[in-house]
């Protein structure tokens, strides 16, 4: 018989199972398995040992099934709220007190079974203290008629022994137990932010159920996809999907007049300097006029700076004529393959404006500047 459709209707039928979360969806690796595996049996044999050593007069070893369901949390997902020493500790507890109170006063097993379940879910509630194997202690102590002493032993004794050793086993494991959430790394590119405190806290009262995840954990864990997916997609970005082009140069010897004409005209702050070739020498900036006008005074600058930039007729003086006199010779500059990532320490801590963009030959081929920069910025948050 041949199994290949046969095998073939079974990894359908698992992945339909799959995506419709009928079946969860989490992976872990083998040892993540074996770590909560051996956890879960470490913490079950110490509380067997302590259950009989301090009260050798309890049944089964001093242990409750529902005992089981709280190694599992503790052991295999330490990072839920549902298993942390106070839910799972008062949980298991409280439960325990509500179910055996429920099979003294209810009367009827019939009624006290779900009344013990149902109350001590409220409880957990109220208490804020919500652990599943709560809801099996209640149930387990209605129908069994126990005492109130219950809650004490074995509940509290067992759950108290599970939730040390658990704290013990999972540090040594390299597990945060109790789980706190840990800081933030500040990634190489910040995304920005797309949501705030208060509406992850709008989307949760809106969702109003319970997740298996602490809110602090989900608002990281968030942020996480999210600058994951914005490095993505901005570091795919090299200088010569960003930079403006043609670039607008002016060669050595251009005048300052002409100079400060374009500059005007195009509304940009600073030119390249280029050689007959093309390849970058210096770059003039309005930093550079401003300085040789001498800036620091402000009263008649206009005027000092007009005098700078006007021809003076003169063959010989001491006045600088042309871009070359006042340029700044070392200049930043980047390659065109370059991602725009690396470039952002340059403009927002280094304090540069503009950028001139290189080819092989090291001509120039583009300018980046802020705006550049900060349109770059936008098409990536818009499109994502």
């Amino acid at each position: 018989m041949n199994s290949s459709p046969l095998l073939a209707r079974l990894k359908a039928l698992a992945h339909g199972l799959w995506t419709t979360g009928l079946v969860a969806g989490g992976r872990v690796s083998s040892r993540e398995i074996g770590r909560a595996a051996l956890g879960s049996a470490v913490g079950i044999l110490v509380a067997s040992l302590v259950a009989h050593a301090l009260a050798p007069g309890l049944p089964a070893l001093g242990l409750i099934a529902p005992m089981g369901a709280t190694a599992v949390l503790v052991f295999a997902v330490p990072a839920s709220p549902l298993a942390q020493p106070w839910s799972a500790v008062a949980g298991n507890t409280v439960s325990a007190l509500v179910g055996a109170l429920c099979a003294r006063y209810a009367g009827d097993l019939g009624l006290a079974a779900p009344l013990a379940v149902g109350l001590a879910i409220a409880a957990m509630f109220a208490l804020r203290c919500l652990h599943p194997p709560g809801g099996a202690t209640a149930l387990l102590a209605a129908l069994s008629g126990v005492e109130p002493g219950f809650a004490l032993s074995p509940v509290l004794m067992d759950t108290l022994v599970i939730v040390l050793v658990g704290v013990a086993y999972n540090r040594l494991t390299g597990r945060a137990y109790p789980h706190t959430v840990p800081p933030r790394p500040a990634a190489a590119t910040a995304a920005p932010a797309r949501f705030s405190a208060a509406d992850l806290d709008a989307a949760l009262a809106h969702y109003d159920q319970v997740l298996d995840i602490s809110r602090q954990d989900l608002e990281q864990l968030l942020q996480f996809a999210e600058a994951a997916a914005y490095e993505r997609k901005f570091g795919e970005l090299r200088c010569r999907d960003v930079m403006s082009t043609p670039p607008l140069t002016v060669p050595f010897g251009c005048t300052l007049d002409e100079a400060w004409r374009l500059m005007r005209e195009r509304r940009i702050k600073a030119l390249p300097v280029v050689d007959r070739a093309q390849r970058i020498v210096g770059i003039v900036t309005v930093a550079d006029f401003m300085k040789h006008a001498d800036f620091t005074s402000i009263e008649g600058l206009g005027a000092r700076l007009r005098s700078l930039i006007r021809a003076s007729g003169l063959t010989h003086d001491d006045k600088p004529h042309v871009v070359g006199q006042i340029m700044t010779r070392q200049v930043r500059i980047a390659s065109a393959d370059r991602y725009i990532s690396e470039l952002l320490p340059l403009f927002s801590e280094a304090g540069h404006h503009h950028i001139p963009v290189l080819d092989e030959e090291r001509r120039v081929v583009g300018v980046i500047t802020q705006s550049d920069l900060i349109r770059a910025l936008h098409r990536t948050v818009r499109v994502g």
